[in-house]
C-alpha cells in the first residue's frame, strides 16, 4: 500500500492486521458476537426479578432469548451462504408478501394487540412482528432497484419507486400503529439515498416533508405532542409521560463510574417498564456504569465502521446499497434507543439490536449481521485470500467462498426464450442463397443437403430507374440447381 496521499505527503496509513483482506468481515463477527453477549448476559439478570414476580421461574425469559439467539445463529449462516443473485430475484415476491402480512396484521382478530398496537402474530410459542421483516425487505429491495438503475439514474429514477412504496408501508404501520417502526424504515430510506448519492435538494425535500408528516400526525391525535416534549422535562408529568424517563436517569446515576456490579440492579424490581427490552440500556449502565455503556458504544461504531467499509471496498454494486442501508438501520436504531434513555429524544419504543429481549427482532438481526459478512468476503481481495487459503470441509460447507465479487442476476423463470422470427424479404431486394459445398466423397448425400440460410440484400437500381420504384427483376439462384461435376 503507498504510504504517500498522492501529493508527496505522508498519509496515515493502518497496520497490517486492522487493514486486512478479511477485516471487514472479522469486524462484523467480532462486533456483533460481543454484542450478542451482553445482550444474553443482560436479558438474564434484567428478566429474572420481573420474571419471578410473576409466578414464573426466573431464567424462563433468559433461556427463551437464548434459544432465539440460536435460531438466529442458524439464520446467520444462512444468510451467508446466500448468493447475491438469488438474493436478488426474490426481494419482489418479498415486498409483496410483506404488504400482504401488514393489511392482515391490522385487522382485528388476525392480529395481536399489545401496549395499544395491534402489531404482532401470535404462533403460540412467540410473537411475529412483520414490521420488522419489512425493514429488512425495503433495504434489499430498494437496494436491488437503485443498482438496475445505477447507469441512468436521475432524481425522479432515485424517488420512484422507492418513496411510494416507503410512503405506502409507513402508512400501513401507522395503521396499527407502530410510530417507533415507521421512524426506524425511515433511517433505511435514508442509508439507500445516502448510498445512492442523492442531491442536498432531495435531503431538503425530505426534511420538510419530515416536520409536515410530524405536525399531521399531532393535529391527529394531540397525545402525541406530549409524548414528543416530554424528555424536554420529564419532571413536569413525573406519574404519566416522563415516569419512565426519570425511573432511567435513576438507574444511570445510581451506576456512576463503575455500575453497581451485574445483577444487583434495584430498578429491575419492577420499578423501571421494560427494563429487558427498550430500557435495557438504562440497566447497562446501572449495573456495568459507564464503562459498560462506553463498551456498548464502542462496539456499534466498530460495527458501523464495518458496514461503510464493506460498502467502499465492494465491486458490486447491489452490495453498496445494501451495507449502507443496513448499516444506518441497525446504528442509527441502536442511537435512537441509547438517546432517548439518556434523555436526548422522545421515547419511541424501538429496541437495542442484538441487546434487547424480543424473539422475531433478534433472529432477523442476526440474518442482518449474516448478509454483513456475506458481503464482506464477496469483496475482490477477501475472495483472492480465501482462494489462496486452505480451508477444512466444515469451514467449506458453512463458510463457502463467494464465486465472484459481483453475482450475475439471474431471472427466476427458466423457459426458453422464443426464437426469433425471420424477416421478410423488403420490397426491391433481391434474395441471396447460399449454396452449401460439394459434397467430398464418402459423404452421405443427406448430410451435403445442410440447411440453407437466406438473408435479404437491398438491390442497387439500375440506370434511369428510380430509387423509389423496386426492381423490375429480381435473380435468385435455384436451390436444386445441379451440382458441378467432379
Amino acid at each position: 500500500m503507498d504510504p504517500t496521499d498522492g501529493r508527496g505527503r505522508r498519509a496515515l496509513a493502518l497496520p497490517r492486521w486492522l487493514d486486512g483482506p478479511m477485516t471487514s468481515s472479522h469486524l462484523v463477527i467480532g462486533a456483533a458476537g460481543m454484542l450478542l453477549a451482553i445482550g444474553l448476559v443482560m436479558v438474564f439478570s434484567a428478566s429474572a426479578i420481573e420474571a419471578a414476580l410473576a409466578n414464573q421461574p426466573a431464567w424462563r425469559p433468559g433461556v427463551e432469548q437464548l434459544v432465539f439467539a440460536a435460531i438466529g445463529v442458524v439464520a446467520l449462516l444462512v444468510a451467508v451462504r446466500l448468493p447475491t443473485a438469488v438474493i436478488r430475484r426474490f426481494v419482489r415476491p418479498a415486498m409483496l408478501a410483506v404488504l400482504v402480512l401488514l393489511l392482515l396484521v391490522a385487522i382485528p382478530g388476525i392480529g395481536t394487540e399489545l401496549n395499544g398496537s395491534r402489531a404482532w402474530f401470535d404462533l403460540g410459542f412467540t410473537n411475529f412482528q412483520p414490521s420488522e421483516v419489512a425493514k429488512l425487505v425495503l433495504a434489499l429491495w430498494g437496494a436491488h432497484v437503485l443498482a438496475l438503475r445505477a447507469s441512468y439514474l436521475t432524481v425522479q429514477s432515485l424517488l420512484v419507486p422507492l418513496v411510494p412504496v416507503f410512503l405506502l408501508l409507513c402508512a400501513l404501520l401507522m395503521l396499527e400503529p407502530d410510530f417507533g417502526a415507521s421512524v426506524t424504515l425511515g433511517l433505511v430510506l435514508c442509508g439507500l439515498l445516502l448510498a445512492a448519492g442523492a442531491p442536498w435538494r432531495v435531503w431538503a425535500g425530505i426534511l420538510g416533508a419530515g416536520v409536515a408528516a410530524a405536525a399531521a400526525l399531532v393535529v391527529v391525535a394531540p397525545y402525541r405532542m406530549e409524548r414528543l416534549t416530554s424528555f424536554l422535562d420529564p419532571e413536569a408529568d413525573p406519574t404519566n409521560a416522563g415516569f419512565q424517563a426519570i425511573r432511567g436517569f435513576y438507574a444511570l446515576a445510581t451506576g456512576g463510574f463503575w455500575g453497581v456490579g451485574l445483577g444487583n440492579s434495584a430498578m429491575k424490581w419492577n420499578l423501571l417498564p421494560e427494563a429487558e427490552s427498550d430500557y435495557i440500556f438504562a440497566i447497562i449502565g446501572e449495573e456495568l456504569g459507564f464503562l459498560g455503556c462506553l463498551v456498548v458504544v464502542a462496539l456499534y461504531g466498530v460495527l458501523a465502521a464495518a458496514g461503510f467499509r464493506i460498502a467502499k471496498r465492494s465491486a458490486d454494486r447491489f452490495v453498496q446499497l445494501a451495507s449502507v442501508a443496513i448499516t444506518v438501520w441497525l446504528v442509527g436504531q441502536a442511537a435512537m434507543n441509547m438517546g432517548y434513555v439518556v434523555g436526548l429524544g422522545p421515547v419511541t419504543g424501538v429496541t437495542l439490536p442484538l441487546i434487547s429481549a424480543g424473539g422475531t427482532s433478534l433472529v432477523l438481526t442476526l440474518f442482518i449481521v449474516g448478509l454483513l459478512i456475506r458481503f464482506a468476503r464477496s469483496e475482490p481481495a477477501a475472495i483472492e485470500h480465501l482462494r489462496q487459503r486452505e480451508s477444512g470441509r466444515l469451514g467449506r460447507l458453512l463458510l463457502p467462498v463467494p464465486p465472484a465479487a459481483v453475482d450475475p442476476v439471474r431471472p427466476r423463470s427458466r423457459r426458453r426464450p422464443a426464437e426469433p422470427r425471420t424477416p421478410r424479404p423488403a420490397a426491391g431486394a433481391r434474395t441471396v442463397v447460399r449454396v452449401p459445398p460439394a459434397r467430398t466423397s464418402g459423404q452421405p448425400r443427406e448430410r451435403a443437403a445442410a440447411p440453407r440460410e437466406r438473408r435479404s440484400v437491398p438491390e442497387r437500381p439500375r440506370a434511369g430507374e428510380s430509387r423509389r420504384q423496386p426492381p423490375a427483376r429480381a435473380r435468385a439462384a435455384a436451390p436444386d440447381a445441379p451440382r458441378r461435376p467432379r
